[in-house]
């Protein structure tokens, strides 16, 4: 099969690798047929590392991805061969601790596709995943929507795990996927008012056709002073996705007495702080999110009901052997890009 590894810092190759095969009696042949270029996968790309998580080369990254059964293992029963599903990427024991409390997403045993140490990735023609990661579409979404699922489920746990209030408003600090994805479900549980920040200008642009009530480049304006006159009270939710001390300092004084500051986004830096003054008496509560938990059939079915779109954060798509490209191009920020897409 094909399939694009990283050799070094900003450096692929597209390589022929022998296809996986099935060996348990729940494994699932995949076919991938798109797959999408992620946040982390770009810290993979141009650092060789995500905090202890660091890259051995060659490394296939990757983990957003809808594919094709192509073969099942003996005792697979709910997804048949030819079938399109979604992948959710996270595999868990089911037995630890964690996974016993219900945490498969802090599972001591996970192995989540495209992470060192765990498992190759999704860029590449054929992958083995256990039946229960695999989630049948029944042609109620397409392909590419699948992809999205992945980022839209972190975000539909997001804002479960954030328990809004009724009517509340919220401040989205960040509109790449992730955070574009937060407004979406946020905005499918009945929130007032959605202000968002940004400071690449078409993804501004962006963020405004998907329904933000408020869009402000910190670059610009004085975010913080801009929303609060607007929402004099403050927000009862703040979804920060942009991984950036900036954000979360802004969050922090967005807060009303009593809100959550949801932390989504992944630093590049070892350590973060807070102005404990502020969030002592203002008692915040920090809640961080680690991908999510239960909710990929909650994203298909979001994105199949109609209630939210997720098209419009697909701006770019690749061939597999223009694989770095799309890797520059989301790095670097270029031509707008929100999500783009790898076609196998």
């Amino acid at each position: 099969m094909k399939a694009v590894v990283l050799t070094g810092i900003r450096q692929m190759e597209l390589r022929d690798l022998p296809e996986p095969s099935i060996k348990k009696d729940d494994d699932v042949l995949l076919k991938i047929e798109k797959a999408g270029v992620c946040g982390s996968d770009v810290h993979y790309y141009e650092t060789g590392r995500i905090g202890s998580q660091i890259v051995k080369y060659p490394f296939i990254v990757g983990h957003e991805c809808a594919a094709t059964v192509k073969a099942v293992g003996s005792k697979v029963s709910h997804v048949k061969v030819g079938a399109q599903v979604v992948v959710e990427p996270a595999v868990s024991c089911h037995n630890c601790e964690q996974c016993r409390r219900g945490r498969e997403n802090t599972c001591y045993n996970l192995r989540f596709l495209g992470t060192p140490g765990q498992g190759n990735g999704c860029l590449c023609e054929y992958i083995i995943m256990p039946e229960e990661n695999c989630f049948p579409t029944k042609g109620a979404i397409t392909l590419e929507q699948g992809v999205l699922c992945e980022p839209l489920a972190i975000a539909i746990y997001s804002v479960r795990q954030s328990q809004m209030p009724p009517n509340a408003d919220v401040a989205i600090l960040g509109a790449g996927p992730i955070g574009l994805s937060c407004l979406v479900s946020a905005k499918a549980e009945n929130a007032s008012a959605c202000y968002v920040t940004e400071k690449i200008p078409a993804r501004i642009q962006v963020a405004k056709t998907a329904g933000a009530s408020w869009v402000g480049n910190p670059d610009k304006q004085d975010i913080v002073k801009e929303i609060m006159q607007r929402q004099p009270a403050g927000m009862d939710v703040v979804f920060e996705c942009a991984g950036q001390q900036e954000t979360i300092d802004q969050g922090v004084d967005l807060l009303k007495p009593g809100g959550k500051l949801m932390l989504i986004g992944i630093p590049r830096v070892e350590r973060i702080s807070f102005a404990i003054d502020k969030i002592r008496r203002k008692e915040i509560t920090i809640i961080n999110i680690r991908r999510q938990n239960k909710c990929t059939q909650a994203a298909i079915d979001l994105a199949a009901s109609g209630r939210v779109s997720v098209d419009f954060m697909i701006t770019h798509r690749f061939k597999l052997e223009q694989t770095q490209d799309a890797f520059d191009m989301v790095a670097k920020y270029r031509d707008g890009v929100v999500k783009a897409l790898i076609e196998l």
